[in-house]
C-alpha cells in the first residue's frame, strides 16, 4: 500500500510547468508583417547568442519565420538556486537529462536563433528535477570574480 506523497516527482526527466511562447512569437512576427515593428527590432540576436547557437545549439526542422530560409537552432539555458554560480549556463540535451536526476529543481529556457537573419525568441520554458531541495553548488576555489 503506497500513499502518494504530496509533490513527489516520479520521473525527474519529464518536463513540468511547461510554457510555450508560440502566441508571443506569432504576435511579434505578425506585428512585423503588418509594419508595426521594424525587422531590426526582431532580428537583433547578440553576437554571443549567435556564437552559442553555432557551437552549442541543436538544429531544428523549424524554418525561421522572418527570413523563411534557414532552420532555427535551439539553445537551452538552465537556472536555479541549486546551481549557484553555474546558473545561467547553456546545456546540451544530454546534460539536461543528467542534471534532472542530480538536482531538485532547475528551470530551463529554450531560445530559438536564426543564423541567417539573427531572429531570436524564447521558444519554451519548463522545470526539471526530482523535487528534493539541495544546497547550492559552491564556487570553485580557482573561480575568478
Amino acid at each position: 500500500m503506497s500513499a502518494l506523497i504530496e509533490n513527489e516527482i516520479f520521473d525527474p526527466t519529464i518536463p513540468r510547468e511547461v510554457i510555450n511562447y508560440a502566441l508571443q512569437r506569432r504576435s511579434s512576427v505578425q506585428a512585423w508583417k503588418n509594419g508595426r515593428v521594424l525587422k531590426t527590432d526582431l532580428c537583433d540576436a547578440d553576437p554571443y547568442l549567435k556564437k552559442a547557437a553555432q557551437f552549442h545549439g541543436v538544429t531544428t526542422s523549424r524554418i525561421c519565420p522572418v527570413c523563411e530560409i534557414v532552420n532555427l537552432v535551439e539553445i537551452s539555458y538552465v537556472f536555479g538556486k541549486e546551481l549557484g554560480p553555474f546558473s545561467g549556463r547553456i546545456k546540451a540535451p544530454h546534460d539536461l537529462l543528467r542534471m534532472s536526476k542530480e538536482h531538485g529543481q532547475i528551470k530551463v529556457f529554450v531560445v530559438e536563433v536564426c543564423q541567417g537573419c539573427s531572429w531570436n525568441h524564447i521558444y519554451s520554458s519548463y522545470v526539471l528535477g526530482d523535487g528534493k531541495t539541495r544546497r547550492p553548488l559552491k564556487k570553485p576555489a580557482d573561480w575568478l570574480d
